[in-house]
């Protein structure tokens, strides 16, 4: 499978006996699914369907679908009230006669509320779920657009996220080969340490200070932090090859690699390795955001 980016956006039109329609769909990011339908008056019967048709299509991320529709004009037989027209007009003759007013036209009669209408066309049942499928298989269309649109994007993240995880990985490398970490290295701090503090007073003793040092100096070694991130690079890598909606994994993994790039400097007790995690911070966090994009 491939990686989704949340966010994306498609459209797909079509028509149907005689009527127009499209539907556009926009992707953002969100921690849920969240669907929200755009529907024009007298399509509230779609809802239902439709936004089961996005729980089937995606399982994160805010998408707005909004459905326009244009229905031609389609030819209908007007209907007259004969019995209303007879009455304005025998009314409007009485007028003109009584009072002397201007005669009534036949327009003017006709124009009046009431007189006459052109009723709406109406569907069958047929031909309303017929109109119905339409609309919904168009809405598929365009859920399979937004699905490429959403994949396109996923790979371009999924290669920003690899070359953090490389980066992860070359400041691990750096912070295991750095010369702080040599024995002879170790050694030569913790005696100058040791020296430093007989000098400053003579009631120490000096092979219980000796043994302090040596387990300051166990407590201080970064072995585990660095087999832990190598570890956390390794699944980072098998995650974002397979694919698929991993977003919410790749964020745990985030705040593991943090964890352990916390540590790195807690423990460090050399400039070298502090710098190293410092920067390993940095591209965590890049990671990270990166991170909150995918599905």
């Amino acid at each position: 499978m491939a990686l989704q980016s949340m966010t994306g956006f498609a459209r797909a039109a079509g028509e149907h006996d005689g009527a127009a329609f499209a539907w556009e769909l926009r992707s953002v990011n969100g921690k849920a699914l969240e669907a929200r339908l755009r529907l024009p008056p007298g399509h509230d019967r779609l809802e239902a369907a439709a936004r089961q048709a996005v729980q089937r299509a995606f399982s994160r991320g805010n998408i707005q679908a909004s459905l326009t529709v244009s229905a031609a004009a389609r030819p209908a037989q007007p209907v007259v009230n004969e019995t209303f027209l007879r009455d304005l007009a025998g009314l409007a003759k009485r007028l003109e006669t009584d009072f002397g007013v201007s005669a009534a036209s036949a327009d003017g009669l006709l124009a009046l509320r009431g007189v006459l209408e052109v009723p709406e066309v109406q569907q069958s049942e047929e031909q309303r779920a017929a109109y119905d499928s339409a609309l919904l298989s168009l809405l598929e269309t365009a859920l399979v657009s937004l699905a490429a649109a959403r994949r396109t994007e996923g790979a371009a993240l999924g290669a920003l996220l690899l070359g953090h995880v490389a980066e992860i990985e070359a400041l691990t490398l750096a912070a295991e080969a750095d010369p702080s970490r040599e024995p002879a290295a170790i050694r030569a701090r913790l005696a100058e340490q040791v020296r430093l503090l007989l000098d400053a007073s003579t009631g120490l003793d000096e092979t219980r200070l000796h043994t302090e040092a040596a387990l300051l100096a166990t407590r201080a070694d970064i072995r585990e932090e660095i087999d832990r991130l190598n570890t956390h690079i390794a699944s980072a890598r098998v995650l974002i090859g397979a694919g698929g909606p991993v977003g919410r994994r790749l964020d745990f993994l985030a705040q593991e690699f943090n964890r352990e790039a916390n540590t790195l400097c807690s423990k460090s007790n050399a400039a070298s390795v502090t710098a190293i995690g410092l920067r390993l911070k940095a591209v965590v966090d890049q990671f990270r955001e990166q991170v909150q994009n995918l599905e």
